[in-house]
């Protein structure tokens, strides 16, 4: 009985100290970071027929946050603000001139900004980026020349050096019979080399999340930083056997399920190598549905417009918070945004907060963690270096609308803007401007003081060779 009691203790004190020690560790993160996804494209964010039991069940044993942001509607300035915690005219990386990087632009992402991948390395994590980068295809841009141990993925968008006679943009709905890999000649890097030109697209998805499951596996033993960013689903779609002509929603459907797919297969990882709960994982999109391409574009649910507008379609996305154990699940309609993470993860992993810039991050642990408010109470959204809405609260007000890709209207300023209360009118159907003139006056004042502490960056976007 003694020595019954004896093992009962010891296991007691050794199941502690590996809890303690747990809970001291420095965490893990994963950033997957889908391409041009709606907010209305998965399963627990309400779509019918597209399957994501994985996602699903990160929502599930994790946080649903149902009003996340991105920095931008379009690709190139979204990925900036995710890895900066800044507004991407603060660096520069959007532009009057082009939306996006193309692969003969002369710049990229600029040396001076600070990216969540340096600010974890400072601090002992190994550091990988994956999948889609779109910030400068030049070496000195790529991944490993800010802050990344390691790159594997394609520099830019997967529709770019489109060399072939299927023209998509011509046919919005253009089958994967008419049109293949050798039609865009993007190249597959790893690290500074091309090791795959074309990239075999039909297989990408796949590949992304292996290579994910593998770092993970190497670099169990030490603090790791994962930016998973997919090319897809941006057109061109591309699906492996596997999955091809497996969802009810057709061909964009195949590509989410697939996604889906490599979700599972990380969490399953995660949870094999006895992980999960010292990981935080992250799962959201760029942007909102590109709208034009009918089935092969998403939906934005209830929200309007889609990718490259500042109209909630946009700009809102799908954000799942993952660490079982660790945050506390939850439904939360407080305000987040991508640019959040930078703060967030820093304060977590120990690392010191740049104070030599303005930040656009807030921390979020509070709401994971203890489901207190959220600091963040405001978003501005900017298309190029113009300011078009900015939300306070509940409420949204446009001082610009314009539509995109010949959807939702032309371009408009409003001597008075356009007032919307999201909680109440998600849709943005219901202009509530002449009953609270009081509130468009604390939006202009927000207004006023950012551009007032505003230094805009030098335009890296507009220069191409």
């Amino acid at each position: 009985m003694k020595n019954l009691f004896t093992s009962l203790i010891l296991i007691f004190f050794f199941t502690n100290l590996k809890s303690q020690d747990t809970k001291n560790q420095q965490p893990n993160f994963i950033i997957i970071f889908a391409d041009d996804l709606g907010y209305g494209d998965l399963g627990v964010y309400g779509h019918p027929t597209i399957k994501t039991p994985h996602l699903d069940q990160m929502a599930y044993e994790g946080q649903k946050w149902t009003n996340f942001y991105v920095g931008a509607s379009v690709c190139t300035p979204s990925r900036a603000a995710i890895l900066t915690g800044r507004l991407p005219i603060r660096s520069g990386m959007t532009s009057k001139k082009q939306r996006v990087l193309f692969p003969d632009s002369k710049n990229g992402l600029p040396a001076s900004e600070i990216t969540l991948a340096e600010q974890l390395k400072g601090v002992g994590y190994n550091t990988a980026a994956i999948g889609k980068w779109h910030l400068g295809h030049k070496k000195q841009f790529l991944p490993t020349n800010n802050g990344f141990d390691y790159y594997f993925g394609i520099p830019y968008s997967n529709d770019m050096d489109h060399v072939g006679k299927a023209n998509y943009k011509d046919n919005a709905e253009i089958g994967p019979e008419a049109i293949s890999i050798e039609d865009f000649n993007v190249p597959l890097m790893r690290n500074t080399e091309i090791i795959e030109r074309p990239a075999d697209q039909n297989t990408i998805t796949k590949r992304y999340s292996e290579e994910t499951v593998s770092f993970i596996k190497k670099n169990k033993d030490t603090p790791f930083f994962v930016y998973l960013a997919h090319n897809l689903p941006h057109i061109p779609l591309f699906a492996s056997k596997e999955f091809s002509g497996k969802s009810e929603r057709g061909l964009y459907g195949d590509v989410l399920e697939e996604i889906d797919n490599g979700v599972g297969k990380i969490l399953k990882t995660l949870k094999e190598e006895g992980l999960a709960e010292n990981t935080i994982v992250v799962f959201t999109s760029d942007n909102g549905p590109w709208l034009p391409f009918k089935t092969h574009g998403g939906s934005a649910g209830l929200l309007r417009a889609g990718k490259g507008s500042t109209w909630e379609g946009g700009m809102r996305e799908p954000g799942i918070f993952w660490a079982p154990g660790k945050i506390k699940p939850g439904v939360i309609s407080d305000i987040g945004s991508t640019m959040d993470l930078f703060t967030t993860f820093s304060k977590l992993a120990g690392a010191k907060i740049p104070n030599d810039r303005i930040l656009d991050s807030h921390d979020l642990g509070p709401v994971l963690f203890e489901q207190k408010a959220s600091p963040r109470n405001s978003i501005i959204y900017y298309r190029g270096n113009e300011i078009y809405a900015i939300r306070l609260d509940n409420y949204k007000a446009h001082y610009i609308t314009q539509g995109v890709y010949g959807q939702f209207g032309e371009r408009k300023e409003h001597d008075t803007p356009i007032l919307y209360n999201l909680g109440e009118d998600p849709s943005e159907q219901f202009d509530i401007a002449s009953k609270h003139p009081e509130i468009l006056l604390k939006i202009q004042a927000l207004k006023d003081e950012h551009k007032a502490k505003l230094v805009a960056g030098k335009d890296q976007l507009a220069e191409r060779e």
